[in-house]
C-alpha cells in the first residue's frame, strides 16, 4: 500500500488544504501578533512548508506502528515519542531557514523565541491530524479488501456447491443404468445394447453440458427425451410421456440437468413401483414473471415409500437456492395419487 498522498488528486487537496492554513496562518501573525506582512509571510511559508513535507514522510512510520502487534500502551507511548520528535524536527528545521538563511529582522526572531512552546504544541496537533488520516485510509482499505476477500469466498464455495450438487445427479442414474443393463445382458441382450449405446450417448450430452451455468429449455428437454428413452428400454410399455411445452418458454435459460432428478423419481417411485401405467408429464409455460415447469405422474399409493424422494428434490431446491437466492423456487403437490412437482425459473435472471 503507497503513500495515499502521493495519488496526484490527493496531492493537489492536501497542497490546497495547506495553502488554506498558509493564509490563516499569515492574517493571524499580522492581524494578532503584530507583525510585519514580510515576517508574517515569511514565518508562514517556512513553517507550512515544512510540515507539508514531514506529513508526506509520517505515512511510514504510521505503516509501521500498527496497533495489530503492539499493546496499546506501547502503541500510544511510540506515537507521543514520534508526535514530540516531529514537532521538535519542525521547530528546529524552520527556525534554522527563517533565522540563518532568510536572516530576518530582530522582531521576527523575538517572536520565534517566544512562541517556541505554542508552536511544539502546534506540531503534535497536526501529527495527530496527519497519522489519524493515515489510519482511517489504511483501516478503510483493509475493510474494503475484507470485503472482496469475503465476496470471492463466498462465490469459489457457491461455485463449489454447485458443481458438487451437480454431480450428486449423474453417480445415481448411472447406477441404476448400469444395474438394469447387466439385468438386461441376460434377459434381452440386444436391448441391452440398445440401452449401452443410448447410455453413452447421454453421458456424452451429461459431460458436455456440465460445464455450463445456463442452457436453453429446448436442450434441456432434449436431455430428458435422451434419458426417458434409456428407461422406456428398460420399462417398456409401463410408462407413457407426454409433453405439454409453450412455444414461448423453449429458449428459456435454465440450470442444465436440473429436471433429471424428477424423472428418475418419477422412474424409480412411479413405474417401477406400480403395477398399473403411469404417465408422466411434462409441462413447461410462463407465469407471471416466471417459468413454470411442472412434472407429475400417478404411483401407487400403497407401494411408494414416502420419504425415497428428498434427496432429489433437495438437490433441486439447493441448486436453485443457489443460482437465484430464493428458497421458494420449487413446490411439491402429492395427493390422490399424484406426485407433481413444480418448479419456478426467474424469467431474467439467467
Amino acid at each position: 500500500m503507497s503513500n495515499p498522498l502521493l495519488i496526484l488528486r490527493n496531492f493537489l487537496f492536501y497542497l490546497f488544504i495547506w495553502i488554506t492554513v498558509g493564509v490563516i496562518h499569515i492574517l493571524f501573525l499580522y492581524n494578532s501578533a503584530s507583525l510585519s506582512l514580510k515576517d508574517s509571510i515569511s514565518d508562514s511559508i517556512v513553517f507550512n512548508i515544512v510540515y507539508m513535507g514531514l506529513g508526506l514522510g509520517l505515512w511510514y512510520p504510521v505503516k509501521f506502528l500498527s496497533i495489530e502487534n503492539r499493546s496499546s500502551s506501547r502503541f500510544a507511548l511510540q506515537h507521543v515519542l514520534a508526535a514530540l520528535s516531529t514537532s521538535v524536527l519542525w521547530l528546529g528545521l524552520s527556525a534554522l531557514i527563517l533565522l540563518v538563511v532568510l536572516n530576518p529582522g530582530r522582531e521576527l526572531d523575538s517572536f520565534l523565541m517566544r512562541t517556541a512552546g505554542w508552536r511544539i504544541l502546534i506540531g503534535v496537533m497536526l501529527y495527530v491530524i496527519i497519522a489519524s488520516f493515515y489510519y482511517l485510509y489504511i483501516f478503510y482499505n483493509s475493510y474494503n479488501e475484507k470485503l472482496i476477500k469475503e465476496s470471492e469466498l463466498k462465490s469459489y464455495a457457491r461455485e463449489a456447491e454447485l458443481k458438487s450438487l451437480k454431480y450428486q445427479i449423474n453417480p445415481h442414474f448411472l447406477f441404476n443404468s448400469l444395474n438394469s443393463i447387466s439385468s438386461l445382458t441376460l434377459t434381452d441382450p440386444s436391448k441391452a445394447r440398445e440401452m449401452t449405446i443410448k447410455l453413452s450417448e447421454y453421458m456424452r450430452m451429461t459431460l458436455s453440458e456440465s460445464e455450463k451455468q445456463f442452457h436453453n429449455l429446448s436442450e434441456e428437454i432434449k436431455n430428458v427425451r435422451l434419458y426417458l428413452d434409456i428407461e422406456k428400454v428398460r420399462f417398456g410399455s409401463k410408462f407413457e410421456y407426454v409433453e405439454e411445452l409453450a412455444s414461448s418458454s423453449s429458449g428459456v435459460m435454465i440450470p442444465p440437468m436440473i429436471l433429471q432428478p424428477l424423472l428418475e423419481n418419477a422412474i424409480k417411485y412411479g413405474v417401477y413401483e406400480s403395477l398399473e401405467k403411469v404417465i408422466i408429464k411434462l409441462s413447461c409455460q410462463k407465469e407471471n414473471n416466471y417459468l413454470k415447469i411442472s412434472v407429475e405422474n400417478n404411483y401407487d399409493q400403497e407401494a411408494v415409500s414416502p420419504s425415497g424422494e428428498k434427496i432429489g428434490l433437495k438437490n433441486i431446491l439447493n441448486r436453485l437456492s443457489l443460482v437465484y437466492h430464493q428458497d421458494n423456487l420449487l413446490v411439491v403437490d402429492n395427493r390422490d395419487g399424484i406426485f407433481k412437482v413444480n418448479i419456478f425459473i426467474p424469467l431474467g435472471e439467467s
